[in-house]
């Protein structure tokens, strides 16, 4: 068969849809673009927003559309939250929940045997153990390799659906995590992003082991690379448990770290477990480490009840975090949440406006960050060339544009760059023979 993959929302679901694919390459069937006509259709879908769910209807339908006779199966958060919803979209024949990825392939398989449709969704009290989708050998990206070490969460976030999506925290087996990394590298992958649901609670279940110990053993594996955390949670970790993956030596100086509110008031009914000033206290810790470790975030405008002046909070704690990128999200109404049910919803008016201060405060953060760095030096992994430049990020995170370089710079390598000025949603940079 031919067989077309297409993923929408985070790392994991990216990971996920990878291990998948290996499974049908494994069984002989041809791999095709998502836009391709083709036999098959694997769609890996993603909740997170009202956006992410209409999105995922989008593509099935366009999957009809060039296939009217293509099996299409669907996946993810949001065939877990909404199977009914999903199987009722023209062409869906198969549908399976985000503790069911391994079914894929067997009831695709059995479709075309027998063209009886399956449906197989856990209730969110059945997803408590860890579903092992084998070991990933290599991934499309020639550079950078995501590597899942963690399903669910237990913070239940007042604003967020993915718990009941992804259910219990179940961590994967460490041999299993160290056997994947040290393929990915003998494969030839320099950057390893470890991701998970909520990558920080990686352990909590089994007691004593934590990320930390995790990083520990990774950094043992030979060879060129480096290891990046896809993202930690300030609900989790503190100031004093960060200083703790400072002894990890190939962990890069860059933590994405979702704050979501710079208000107190909004945190707390966030059900978010910490204050800005714990927050920032984590920050002072990582700049005091590395004047130039980059921080990356996550903030929601409009959460139910944000007042201007919750909002102003927000602002103010990107410019004294000075993040090098911020994420910004209109709160998003997710049936079955606390945050859903109240009374005192924001205008989509004012969600618009505080979303467009919020980008322009994350621009002027990014600007400043940057303009510390001018004159550094960094070492970065080339990846891509993009027209006329070469392209990569340092290990703070920090993307790099390139444009005079020696024809025998080759991909996939590090070099020491030099940084040079703010360009575009990067850097300008040469580099350093």
């Amino acid at each position: 068969m031919k067989v077309a993959f297409h993923t929408l929302g985070c790392k994991v679901n990216q990971y996920e849809t990878e291990a998948i694919r290996q499974q049908f390459i494994r069984a002989g069937h041809e791999i095709v673009g998502e836009d391709d006509f083709a036999d098959v259709y694997i769609i890996n879908t993603c909740t997170v927003t009202n956006l992410a769910d209409r999105k995922s209807r989008q593509f099935i339908r366009k999957s009809k559309k060039v296939n009217p006779n293509g099996v299409i199966g669907v996946t993810g958060c949001y065939a877990q939250m909404r199977p009914d919803e999903i199987a009722e979209i023209d062409g869906v024949e198969i549908v399976v929940g985000t503790d069911e990825k391994n079914n894929l392939l067997k009831k695709v398989e059995e479709y075309f045997d027998t063209h009886n449709r399956a449906f197989i969704v856990k209730e969110y009290s059945e997803l408590t153990k860890y579903e092992d989708l084998g070991v990933i050998e290599a991934m499309e990206s020639r550079s950078r390799a995501f590597v899942k070490i963690e399903e669910g969460c237990n913070r239940f976030c007042s604003f967020c659906i993915i718990p009941y999506a992804r259910g219990k925290v179940r961590s994967r087996a460490r041999a299993d995590i160290v056997k994947e990394v040290n393929l990915l590298v003998e494969r030839g992958h320099k950057e390893v992003v470890l991701t998970g649901i909520n990558t920080a609670l990686y352990g909590e279940e089994k007691g004593g082991l934590k990320i930390v110990d995790l990083l520990k053993e990774l950094d043992k594996i030979p060879g060129d690379f480096r290891i990046r955390l896809s993202s930690l949670e300030p609900t989790v970790i503190d100031a004093d448990y960060v200083k703790k993956l400072f002894e990890c030596k190939r962990l890069c100086h860059h933590l994405h770290l979702s704050i979501q509110s710079g208000s107190n008031k909004v945190l707390k009914e966030m059900n978010r477990r910490y204050s800005r000033n714990d927050y920032l206290e984590i920050v002072k810790v990582l700049r005091a480490f590395d004047p130039l470790y980059g921080i990356t975030t996550d903030i929601i405008v409009g959460f139910p009840g944000e007042t201007d002046e919750d909002f102003m909070d927000s602002l103010d704690i990107v410019q004294k975090a000075e993040f090098s990128k911020v994420h910004a999200f209109k709160y998003s109404k997710r049936t079955g949440t606390v945050a859903a049910s109240r009374n005192d919803q924001v205008s989509g008016m004012v969600k618009n406006d505080r979303v467009h201060a919020l980008m322009n405060m994350a621009e002027i953060s990014r600007e400043k960050f940057n303009a510390r760095s001018i004159g550094t030096a960094a070492k970065t992994l080339i990846e891509q060339q993009e027209n006329e430049f070469l392209t990569g990020y340092t290990d703070n995170y920090t993307k790099v544009y390139i444009r005079d370089f020696q024809k025998d710079i080759r991909l996939n390598e590090f070099y020491d760059v030099k940084l040079i000025g703010n360009y575009k949603d990067g850097m300008i940079a040469e580099i350093r023979m």
